[in-house]
């Protein structure tokens, strides 16, 4: 198992190219989901633009648009997913809706190779409920329990110290740092997670 947890996919590209050069294929499955509920999605055209200049192709699926059987069909096929950013409590509500968390899970453990960017980032932890300061958790209103796929055993802080969530990024590490294991990263840092544990790269010292 390996996978990549970022803060801000287009501002971590050399990390991104330097993990996806183990690819077979020059395809990736993007799912733009956490963004449908933001007023403000610039972020995803740029994770999307900026997987493309790497050479990628890109098959573009909002979950909420598909139905299950399709979704696990490609969920099974592929061989890299990147989940990007936006509403954290409306992505996994819409992961659980369509049953997509265990089989995420299970590619993610046989080798998928996976990138989560802020949102896709957090849901990986064991339970997303620390991110209720970032993200309006009333938006989701049929998510009912808030565990998360719990691939990696600390939890993702992202845009810490970074516009517009300078102040409810602090708030969360202030309130969550002596309750669970954070692991705070900013717009130029990834997480690279494997069965031994983490690193924390930065774009800036390549």
């Amino acid at each position: 198992m390996e996978i990549l947890l970022v803060s801000y996919l287009a501002g971590t590209k050399s990390i991104t190219k330097k993990y996806l050069s183990k690819m077979v294929s020059n395809k990736i499955i993007f799912i733009p989901t956490a963004g449908n509920v933001e007023p403000y999605t610039g972020f995803i055209d740029e994770g999307i633009e900026m997987l493309k200049s790497l050479g990628y192709e890109l098959e573009i699926i909002d979950i909420s648009k598909f139905d299950e059987d399709y979704l696990k069909d490609r969920f099974l096929k592929t061989e890299c997913i990147c989940i990007s950013g936006g509403n954290t409590f409306y992505l996994l509500q819409e992961l659980k809706k369509k049953n997509l968390v265990d089989v995420l899970f299970k590619r993610i453990k046989e080798g998928l190779l996976y990138i989560g960017e802020s949102a896709g980032a957090i849901i990986m932890s064991k339970s997303i409920e620390y991110n209720q300061i970032m993200d309006d958790k009333s938006i989701a209103s049929e998510l009912d329990n808030y565990g998360g796929l719990n691939v990696f055993d600390h939890y993702v802080l992202p845009h810490i110290g970074e516009y517009p969530f300078e102040e409810t990024a602090q708030k969360t590490l202030d309130i969550y740092q002596d309750k669970i294991p954070l692991v705070p990263i900013n717009n130029k840092e990834a997480i690279l997670v494997d069965n031994n544990g983490y690193t924390v790269l930065n774009e800036s010292k390549k």
